[in-house]
Order: structure tokens, then C-alpha cells, then sequence
């Protein structure tokens, strides 16, 4: 899976509301998109954007791109939900498809030939907060960002804590441990790209980010 990210050529929009004492308020916000490139069969992948339209990161709207007969597999940390692309329709219908899948989470797209999923929205800003339930979960990086989990994308990383970075050419995982301290190999996640985290105790993976910097 290789992601291409165009979003930060978006524009950076603010707004100002002026107070009865001359103050101002500012909103920016960076908009664009990102194409994730999919191979054949099994990607596991990350929802890189935030979609505020209503119901945007709904699964049925977040994977409208993909093509048919395409198939979404949600995991909810004991079994998946499925939806699937319509061959006739378009559609994307199934159990799955109003499951809402914020920035930071992931999961399971297969589709028959190589693909490009397109994700259109905001990249998030500020106080970010993104928690990993105890046991596994899938999870990325709530800002679109490349690099080593704990270095750069600032996963607090406890003892005992795994992650399984899957491999959609091979259908097998690489496994990262921590122990006494640090990571026997620190996994790296590329821009749109999920894993399977697995944690002891439940963390609050917290992100401050500034897109004006």
C-alpha cells in the first residue's frame, strides 16, 4: 500500500469574529485530500482525514470511492462488521456502513485489482485525543504524518504493548514489541496506513498539533 498525500497544498482558511472589544477569534483549518493506493486483496488502512460534512466519516461516505464489489471489514476489538460497493448501485450497504470511523482509526479494505481510495476533509488540529482500548484495536495516526509510532507520532508506549504492521503483499505481520523500555523494533506507519495495536492497559494516544507551524 503506498499513500500519496496532496492535502497540504490545501488552502488555509481563517475566519475572524470581531468582539464588543475589538478582540478576534481565529479558526484555520487545512482542507485537501489524500489517495491511498490499494493493492489486490487485503489492505489494512487508516481514515487520514477528517470529513465534518454529515455523517462524512461514516463508512458508507468515507469509502465511496472504492470500486465494486469492494469490501470493508470494521473490527470492534472481537469480530468485524462488513460492508460492501453495490456492483449495480454504487452503493455501499451492509452492516458496517454507517459505522463511523473518526481520524486515527482503521480497517481492513479488499478489493480485486489495484485501487485508489480517495479521502477528502480536514486534517485535525489541536488537542488531539485518540484512545487504545486494552487488548487490540486498529489504529494510526489522528494527523496525517509519516514515522516511527513513539519518535515521531508520539504513541506512549508501555511495557508489554505490541504492534503488528501488516504486510498486503505477503498477507502476513511484522511484530514490534516494548519491553524494558523501548521497542525491540520501533514500527513506522506511512501517511493512511493502519496496524494492529495490542495493550495491556488502556493508553490516551494524545497529539498536539499546530498545522500553522
Amino acid at each position: 500500500m503506498r499513500t500519496k498525500t496532496l492535502l497540504l497544498t490545501a488552502a488555509l482558511c481563517a475566519a475572524g469574529i470581531a468582539t464588543s472589544k475589538a478582540q478576534a477569534v481565529y479558526s484555520v483549518n487545512a482542507v485537501g485530500y489524500v489517495n491511498t493506493s490499494l493493492v489486490a486483496g487485503y489492505n489494512l488502512i487508516s481514515n487520514p482525514l477528517d470529513n465534518k460534512a454529515t455523517d462524512g466519516n461514516q463508512v458508507k461516505n468515507l469509502f465511496a470511492s472504492l470500486p465494486a464489489g469492494g469490501q470493508i471489514f470494521v473490527f470492534d476489538g472481537t469480530k468485524y462488521a462488513l460492508a460492501s460497493v453495490d456492483e449495480f448501485s454504487g452503493e455501499v450497504t451492509g452492516d458496517a456502513a454507517t459505522k463511523v470511523i473518526a481520524p486515527g482509526n482503521g480497517v481492513f479494505v479488499h478489493v480485486d485489482g489495484p485501487a485508489t481510495l480517495t479521502f477528502v476533509g480536514e486534517v485535525p488540529a489541536g488537542n488531539l485525543s485518540n484512545p487504545v482500548p486494552k487488548g487490540f484495536s486498529i489504529k494510526a495516526s489522528q494527523v496525517p504524518q509519516a514515522g516511527k509510532v513513539s519518535t515521531d507520532l508520539l504513541f506512549p508506549a508501555d511495557e508489554g504493548d505490541q504492534v503488528f504492521i501488516y504486510n498486503p503483499t505477503t498477507g502476513k505481520y511484522s511484530t514490534s514489541n516494548y519491553s524494558f523500555g523501548a521497542w525491540d523494533t520501533e514500527p513506522t506507519l506511512d501517511v493512511g496506513q493502519a496496524a494492529f495495536f495490542r495493550v495491556d492497559n488502556a493508553h490516551d494516544w494524545k497529539r498536539s498539533f499546530d498545522i500553522s507551524k
